[in-house]
C-alpha cells in the first residue's frame, strides 16, 4: 500500500451529496481549484444515488454543472485523518492519499437512526434508506412484501421507491402522531414545492395503509425475517413480511468535523451566516448542521463555496432561500421527534451494539457512553458507535465522547501509512482536472 501525496486545492470538499456538489461547482466556477472526496463508488449521496435515469432533474443538472466546472472528483475515499491543519488523509480500495487545501467544505451528510427491538438483527431487517440502495444496485424486491416503518419523510419516499419495483406494501408505520403530522402538513402551505411534493406521494402511495403512532415491537423468524409484530395506537398486529424497511428519521454525521475542532451544539456544526465553522478556513453544508433535506443543502452549499472562494456578496443572494429552507428542518424536527414511548421497546436480552453483542440490560446498568464502552465494549465494534451511538443518546440521553482519529474504521496499513511518512515528505503526484 503506497501513499500518494495531490497538489494543494485551493478548495477540499468532503461528500459528494447536495450540499458538496453545489459547493464544489460554485467555488470552481470562480477559477478556484477543485477537489472532491467522497467515499461512495459515484457522486449523488444517498438522496441522489444511483443511476441516470433514477435521478431527479435537479440531480443531473447539478452533476452536469459539476463537470463543466472540472472539479477533480475522488470517489471511493475515506477521509479518516488530519494529520496536521490543511491535510487530510482518505483510505482508497488499495492506497491512501493525502489531499491538502487551503479551505475546506463538510459536507458528509447524514445516516438512519437505528433503535433496537426484538429482532432487529435478523437478515431481511434492514434501514429504508439501505433497503432502498441495495434495490438501487440490483436487488430484486417484486413481489417481495416489505413493511415500512419508522419515523420522517424518508419512509414514504422509500415506499414508493419500492412499490415502483414491485414490492407489496402491507403498512408504513409512523412513529408520530396523526397530529403532529397535521401541524407539518399545514405548515407546508407557505411551501408550495415542497407541498407538490406530498401530494404526489399521497398518489404514489394510494391505496397502502398508513398507520400514525405506530412502530415495530418485534422481527421474528427462525432464520430469517417472516414477520413484525407493530403497535399501532396501542393495539398490537403482526403482520407477514419478507422484508422490515426500518428507520427513525436521520442523524448527521459530525465526526470529521469534531475531529477537526469544529464546535457543536444539541449534535449539530455551529456556523455563521456564510456556514464558517468555528475553525478558520473550515466551512460546513447540509445535513451536519441541521436534517433540512434537498434545498436546504443545496442552498447551504452554493453560500459555503462561494464564500470559500471569496464570494461573500454572491453569497448573501441566497440567504432568503436559505431561510426558507431553515424554517422548513425546523418544522420536520418537530413533527418527527421521537415518542417516549419508543423507549420501553427493547427487551433486556436485545442487543443495542450490535458488532460486540452487548445487550439492553448490559448498557442499562452504566451512566454515561465512556463507562459502557469501558465496561461492555459498546461502541468499539467496526461501526464505531454510529449505531449504537445514537441509539443509546436517545434510550439513556447518553452524550458521545470526542472523536479520536481514524474518524473510520480502516486497515491497519492505512494507519501505518499515516504515521511513517512526514505529510511533507511524500512523493507529489499531480491530480488532473476529470
Amino acid at each position: 500500500m503506497s501513499r500518494e501525496s495531490l497538489r494543494q486545492f485551493d478548495v477540499v470538499v468532503v461528500g459528494g451529496g447536495p450540499a458538496g456538489i453545489a459547493a464544489a461547482v460554485r467555488a470552481a466556477q470562480t477559477g478556484m481549484s477543485v477537489g472532491i472526496v467522497d467515499d461512495n463508488p459515484s457522486l449523488g449521496g444517498q438522496i441522489w444515488r444511483g443511476a441516470n435515469r433514477d435521478q431527479p432533474a435537479a440531480a443531473r443538472q447539478w452533476l452536469q454543472l459539476l463537470q463543466s466546472a472540472q472539479v477533480t472528483t475522488h470517489c471511493g475515499m475515506r477521509v479518516f485523518h488530519q494529520p496536521e491543519p490543511g491535510i487530510l488523509l482518505a483510505e482508497g480500495a488499495d492506497d491512501v492519499r493525502e489531499f491538502r487545501y487551503k479551505k475546506l467544505i463538510l459536507a458528509t451528510g447524514a445516516r438512519e437512526r437505528f433503535l433496537p427491538f426484538p429482532g432487529w438483527t435478523l437478515p431481511n431487517v434492514m434501514g429504508a434508506g439501505g433497503l432502498q440502495a441495495m434495490v438501487k444496485s440490483g436487488l430484486p424486491v417484486s413481489g417481495m412484501r416489505v413493511v415500512v416503518a419508522g419515523s420522517g419523510p424518508l419512509l414514504l419516499a422509500v415506499a414508493s421507491y419500492l412499490r415502483k419495483h414491485g414490492s407489496i406494501i402491507p403498512v408504513v408505520c409512523e412513529q408520530a402522531s396523526w397530529a403532529s403530522l397535521l401541524r407539518f402538513s399545514a405548515s407546508l402551505m407557505a411551501q408550495p414545492s415542497k407541498l407538490a411534493q406530498a401530494v404526489a406521494l399521497k398518489k404514489e402511495l394510494a391505496g397502502i395503509p398508513f398507520a400514525t403512532s405506530a412502530w415495530p415491537l418485534a422481527a421474528h423468524g427462525s432464520q430469517v425475517l417472516e414477520s413484525v409484530t407493530i403497535s399501532r395506537r396501542g393495539k398490537t398486529e403482526t403482520i407477514a413480511c419478507d422484508y422490515l424497511a426500518c428507520g427513525f428519521h436521520l442523524v448527521p454525521n459530525t465526526e470529521l468535523a469534531q475531529l477537526l475542532g469544529c464546535q457543536l451544539s444539541d449534535g449539530l456544526v455551529q456556523v455563521d451566516e456564510f456556514q464558517q465553522t468555528s475553525v478558520e478556513g473550515v466551512f460546513c453544508a447540509g445535513e451536519p448542521t441541521g436534517i433540512g433535506g434537498v434545498e436546504k443543502s443545496l442552498a447551504e452549499g452554493e453560500i459555503a463555496g462561494l464564500t470559500a472562494a471569496n464570494r461573500r456578496q454572491e453569497a448573501t443572494r441566497l440567504f432568503t432561500a436559505r431561510a426558507k429552507a431553515r424554517r422548513f428542518a425546523r418544522n420536520l424536527d418537530r413533527a418527527y421527534s421521537l415518542c417516549p414511548e419508543l423507549k420501553s421497546v427493547p427487551a433486556p436480552d436485545t442487543l443495542v451494539c450490535r458488532c460486540e453483542d452487548v445487550s439492553y440490560s448490559r448498557t442499562k446498568e452504566h451512566s454515561s457512553w465512556r463507562s459502557a464502552k469501558l465496561h461492555t465494549r459498546c461502541g468499539m465494534g467496526p461501526c464505531q458507535g454510529r449505531v449504537c451511538g445514537p441509539a443509546t443518546e436517545f434510550l439513556f440521553q447518553w452524550k458521545p465522547d470526542s472523536v479520536r482519529p481514524p474518524v473510520l474504521p480502516v486497515r491497519v496499513g492505512s494507519l501505518a501509512e499515516s504515521v511513517s511518512q512526514p505529510a511533507h515528505g511524500s512523493l507529489a503526484v499531480q491530480g488532473d482536472h476529470q
